[in-house]
């Protein structure tokens, strides 16, 4: 048996379009020890290897995943070439070896199907099992939305009055809630969008920026839209675009206990006169879309699809259980009562709703 191989800590990463990159390392004292960096890349010199790895060798464990990959960048010969693999990849794959960072494949996953709640149980239900998930207690849960009434889900940072006209609101009976995430405001009614939240622990994420974890949790999203005949891409930051508009966004929340929240909404047949009516959307907003019209922002999945809303859901749901081995799981007593709770301690009061000017 080889001495890599008896190494502790073993670590993989099949970077995107690239190649596999492998770390195995022991810890001793707290430090790397023993570093060795494999795989089917292409690297040259064939000397810049030995650079990689004494790079590595002696960081503490726990040096964050940026500060790997500057340390390779500090070490490596000026003259070396990476081929299908990157700093950053072998930072992700050490970060793996050593727990730091997971995959897809190093979680056990569940899938709630359509539950109805109220609006303000939907934004609650996505603190608490973000939450769960940060600390332990839930397995990674992807979790489909329905409502109960029509509703306007403002990001946390908006102001109510600038993003909603109130007056509509009360004529149309449409509820209003702040949700916990970035982002901008949402109008849904009853089998007119598909919204999902995804509740995962950080480490699926790390060493991704922001900007790049957005397509990453989506993917399985993407390869569900080309089985329906969708081809979809991310148009930065957070929009989900066709070559017949816009068909939805993402929101993001990252918690202190190592929990994160990803949610999308997208259109699958929305009333776009009444959605101009209930939202304010300024010239401002439209400014960078190439458009006149907020009509034209979000062309619906029922036009572009004819398949039924329930129907795109199960296909959906489908591709994300047998690409990640997905179980369906439920919401718990536990978890609506605590949902509830914050319902009325927080996402159901005005000081919450109205907490930006």
């Amino acid at each position: 048996m080889g001495k890599a191989s008896m190494r502790q800590h073993h670590g993989e990463f099949k970077v995107p379009g690239g190649k596999l990159v492998v770390a195995d390392t022991d810890v001793v004292g707290g430090k790397l020890s023993g570093v060795s960096i494999n795989g089917d890349f292409f690297l040259e010199p064939d000397e810049a290897l030995d650079d990689i790895n004494a790079a590595l060798e002696g960081l503490p464990a726990d040096t964050l995943h940026g500060d790997l990959a500057s340390a390779i960048r500090r070490r490596i010969r000026a003259d070396a070439q990476l081929f299908g693999f990157s700093p950053e990849a072998v930072a992700t794959a050490v970060r793996r070896a050593l727990g730091k960072a997971s995959s897809w494949a190093d979680h056990q996953w569940e899938i709630i199907p359509p539950t109805p709640l109220s609006t303000a149980m939907h934004v609650a239900m996505d603190e608490v099992l973000t939450r769960e998930v940060g600390a332990g207690r839930r397995n990674p849960t992807l979790r489909f939305w329905e409502w109960e009434s029509p509703s306007v889900v403002i990001g946390s940072f908006q102001s109510v009055r600038n993003e909603v006209d109130e007056e509509a609101v009360r004529r149309h009976g449409v509820n209003v809630v702040r949700r916990i995430s970035g982002g901008g405001a949402m109008f849904m009614e009853h089998g007119n969008a598909i919204t999902y939240s995804l509740y995962i622990p950080q480490s699926l994420v790390d060493g991704l920026s922001f900007a790049d974890s957005y397509p990453f949790l989506d993917d399985w999203v993407m390869e569900g839209l080309r089985q329906l005949g969708i081809s979809a891409w991310y148009q930065p930051l957070n929009d989900i675009a066709t070559d017949l508009g816009k068909i939805g966004g993402a929101a993001q929340k990252r918690l202190s206990n190592g929990g994160m929240l990803h949610h999308v909404t997208m259109s699958y047949d929305i009333d776009a006169d009444k959605m101009l009516e209930v939202l304010r959307i300024g010239r401002e907003k439209l400014s960078d879309k190439g458009i006149k019209s907020a009509k034209k922002r979000v062309d619906p999945l029922r036009r572009q699809t004819g398949l039924a809303r329930e129907e795109i859901i199960q296909i959906l749901s489908d591709t994300f259980r047998k690409r990640y081995q997905a179980t369906e799981g439920s919401l718990s007593p536990a978890e609506m009562s605590a949902a509830q709770s914050l319902v009325e301690e927080k996402f159901g009061t005005d000081e919450w709703l109205y907490r930006v000017p």
